[in-house]
Order: structure tokens, then sequence, then C-alpha cells
């Protein structure tokens, strides 16, 4: 999906959204990078390091909430406005400004990919109460999801990886401006949207060309290909000021529960995993 992109050279991540999530960046010189999933020289682009982060859940997080917790007032008016449960909450938790539901949660639910490399973390919510409704929980569950990719662009520039451009691929991207929306926010950074639905093929298509070389009507270079076949178009989310300064400080909140929960602090999801283990044996 790199060239799919133009992610040809260092400075720029690639983030794909999925059920779950994966950033990559390149680099000429060899860092140790704590926490990340990979790094090889010429793994991604010739000539350049390759480095891969990731979340493992993403918009797993979303269906699970859909599929196991949302009433049936809900499905009735997402069927009465002709919508799917997913488009009714995304227009319902637009409506609510950063901070409004006073939630915040870990994206945990898979447990932690990047950085805390830990499988047998858990997700949490903090702050609901009798007054929580769905589409509160759904937009801090996207919430929860930014600040996780925070902490990783963070992880990477805290390494000696600059990150001066960050574009976007996968389904969720197109689909839910939203939370295009709320990731720009978080990170305080514009998000180019990658023109190409079908990144990957079209990454692929692209090293064909490249392989079938300028003489046979391809291309002598990954980057020239690149250039001519990829690319993220002229589609793009800026960062909102207020949200951001909101979001700054939410993010800080999760910073210590990410310590906290992730780095030693309390390891109660580590025995609630073992006490659970127990009663199924």
């Amino acid at each position: 999906a790199l060239p799919a992109a133009g992610v040809t050279e260092g400075g720029k991540m690639l983030l794909i959204l999925g059920t779950s999530a994966a950033h990559l960046v390149l680099d000429r010189d060899k860092h140790d990078v704590k926490g990340i999933l990979c790094m090889a020289k010429d793994g991604m682009m010739p000539g350049w390091y390759a480095y891969e982060a990731g979340q493992s859940c993403c918009g797993d997080h979303f269906k699970w909430f859909v599929d196991q917790y949302i009433p049936a007032a809900y499905e009735e008016e997402a069927h009465r406005q002709g919508l799917s449960v997913h488009q009714l909450l995304t227009a319902k938790a637009a409506k609510l400004r950063p901070g409004e539901s006073g939630l915040l949660a870990l994206d945990w639910w898979n447990g932690n990919r990047s950085v805390l490399m830990d499988s047998e973390l858990s997700g949490m919510f903090l702050g609901m109460t009798l007054q929580t409704r769905p589409e509160e929980i759904y937009r801090a569950l996207i919430e929860a999801t930014a600040f996780g990719t925070r902490v990783i662009v963070e992880n990477f520039e805290n390494s000696g990886i600059p990150i001066r451009e960050i574009c976007v691929c996968g389904g969720i991207a197109k689909k839910n401006p939203l939370l295009m929306q709320i990731y720009a926010d978080v990170l305080n950074r514009e998000l180019r949207i990658v023109e190409s639905d079908q990144a990957n093929a079209l990454g692929t298509a692209i090293f064909a060309a490249v392989a079938a070389g300028k003489n046979a009507g391809g291309y002598s270079s990954i980057a020239e290909a690149a250039h001519a076949m990829g690319g993220t178009g002229n589609r793009s989310y800026l960062p909102e000021n207020e949200n951001s300064r909101i979001y700054n400080a939410l993010y800080a909140e999760y910073q210590k529960l990410h310590d906290y929960f992730g780095r030693c602090g309390n390891n109660v999801m580590r025995r609630l995993k073992t006490l659970q283990t127990a009663a199924k044996i």
C-alpha cells in the first residue's frame, strides 16, 4: 500500500485503518524503536529501513459495540431513517463536542500491539453514569483508537524518526468522516486520504509496472511509478484548534491510564485474565 499512497521516502507515515490498524514508516537510518512489530532494511522500499507498528483493535471496536450493546430503539430509528446502526451512531456522535460525554476509554479490547506489546491487556471505560448514551460510548471508542495512534506517532518521533505527513487508507478512511476528523484533531495534524479504494492492489500494480520497465510501457523506479499511478488526491482533514486543545487535555489523562494499567502500575487486567482462565478449566 505504500507506493499507492505515494509514500516512497522518509518523513511520511501510512496509516491503514480497518478492523485493526497498521502504521508504516520509512527512514534511511536504523533506529532502536521500542514496541513496534518489525523493522527491516529494504522491507518495503529499496534502500530504506521499514518500520511497522499497529493496533490490534480498531474497526473491531465499533462492530463489537454495535453487535452486542445497541438498544432496540436505536435499531428501529436507524431502520426508519434508512441508515445502518453505524451511520446512526456516527450522526449522533458528531453532534457531541470533545469532552462532552465525560468518557475516556482504553483501546485494548484485543490487547495492545504497540507500544506495550501485551495481548493480556483489555479494554476499559472511565466516566460512565446512568445517563451515558450509546453515541457517547461510540465516540469514546473512536477517540480511544485515535489516542492509541498518537502514542505510536510520538513513539516513532521520540525514537528519532520524524513524521511530517500522515496519509490514510482503508475502508474506514473513506466511510467515516467523523472518525477522520477526530483523528486529525487528536493528532493535531493534517491527514491526507489515499485516492485509491484498493491501495494494496494498486501497490502491487505499481511494483509490476516497475518490474516491466520503461521499455515495456512501465516505469524505471518505484518513486516514478508511485507519482504517476498513486497518491493522496485532494481529500484531507485539518485539525480544528479548539478541538485539539480539548483533546490534548484528554490525551494527557489517556497517557496516565495507559501507563498505570499497561506499564505495571496496576496489573489488574492480567490478574483478571488469570482468574478467567482458571474458571474455564
